[in-house]
């Protein structure tokens, strides 16, 4: 998989009324260089690391409507919806139209939810941990069973549907597959082997390793096969023709961010032959794919020659995942 994420919708000398066409250029510019899938952020707040926190942001299933009428192979899909901010039928629904629009190609990306400067902003509670994994794996059951039955029912402690309708079905027959966001050990990766289709983390190759050899004993105690998953990575990328280019640049982006120890921590930079280099790493350590943002990227050269330069190795990874997740 070589996946594209859009992260941020703040563009100089871009007025509102031509914010979104400006995001279309990012996504079709990604589809023309090879990539497979495009994301956006389900955030209502910029968040640290990528801008202040009074940058524009696109609420994401509506973005993601328009991004998939303007484009034609790239799955789109949220890196990834916060579990608190909708009601899991009412997303079930909403990322069914979507595979509706996409003729097909979307993604369910789900995870916990974390930012709770948001939650307070709009009125959301914020419960503990524990308790949004709790509600994250009530949604995924509910989700599955929207995606795949006719009128499914649920009780659970915090979710519950009855006999609910889901009309017009998912294009993709077993539903859109369900991505879930995060690495934590202990429940989140156990809830990839239950439930996930497409498992999305973050750090460095280690780490990556680390997680995948996690992930495979959550798979194995529950008996799966963890190649049926297909493993990504989330992180920056900041790619130019040669390292030195790539290198100044790296050093004038970091004067525009607000944590540079993160920028640091989290993106690839260099030249393509480097670039191929620091991806293999991260495929040696058990990975399928790697998605990419390319913060504050104003020119679709760049997004073209990152394209040139992975695709040919990164999309030969399994791709669409089977939906072979256990009963």
């Amino acid at each position: 998989m070589l996946g594209f994420q859009i992260p941020n919708f703040t563009y100089p000398g871009v007025p509102n009324d031509r914010l979104f066409e400006r995001v279309v250029e990012l996504a079709t510019a990604a589809e023309r260089a090879g990539f497979d899938s495009v994301y956006v952020m389900d955030h209502f707040y910029q968040i640290r690391g990528i801008g202040p926190r009074t940058d524009p942001m696109l609420e994401c299933y509506t973005a993601l409507g328009g991004i998939a009428a303007r484009t034609k192979t790239v799955r789109v899909g949220a890196l990834v919806t916060g579990v608190t901010y909708r009601n899991p039928a009412f997303l079930a629904k909403v990322v069914t139209t979507l595979d509706v629009v996409s003729s097909g190609r979307a993604i369910l990306g789900i995870g916990g939810a974390w930012n709770e400067e948001e939650h307070k902003g709009y009125g959301w509670d914020f419960p503990p941990v524990k308790e949004r994994l709790d509600r994250l794996e009530e949604a995924l059951q509910i989700c599955r069973a929207m995606f795949t039955e006719e009128a499914p029912s649920f009780a659970g402690r915090y979710y519950r549907i009855d006999k609910a309708l889901n009309v017009p079905r998912p294009i993709q027959p077993q539903g859109p597959p369900i991505m879930i966001g995060g690495g934590g050990e202990r429940r989140t990766l156990k809830l990839v082997a239950q439930y996930a289709d497409i498992s999305n983390v973050f750090g460095d190759a280690a780490t990556a390793r680390r997680k995948v050899e996690i992930l495979g004993e959550h798979c194995h105690s529950l008996g799966r096969d963890l190649k049926s998953i297909v493993k990504t990575r989330l992180g920056g990328l900041l790619i130019r023709e040669t390292q030195a280019e790539a290198e100044r640049a790296f050093a004038e982006y970091l004067k525009r961010v607000p944590n540079a120890e993160w920028a640091r921590n989290s993106m690839l930079v260099g030249g393509p032959e480097r670039v191929r280099e620091q991806v293999e790493y991260f495929l040696d350590a058990g990975l399928d794919g790697l998605i990419f943002n390319m913060p504050h990227t104003e020119d679709p050269a760049w997004i073209q020659l990152a394209g040139e330069t992975l695709s040919s190795r990164l999309r030969a990874a399994a791709w669409p995942p089977s939906a072979t997740v256990p009963v």
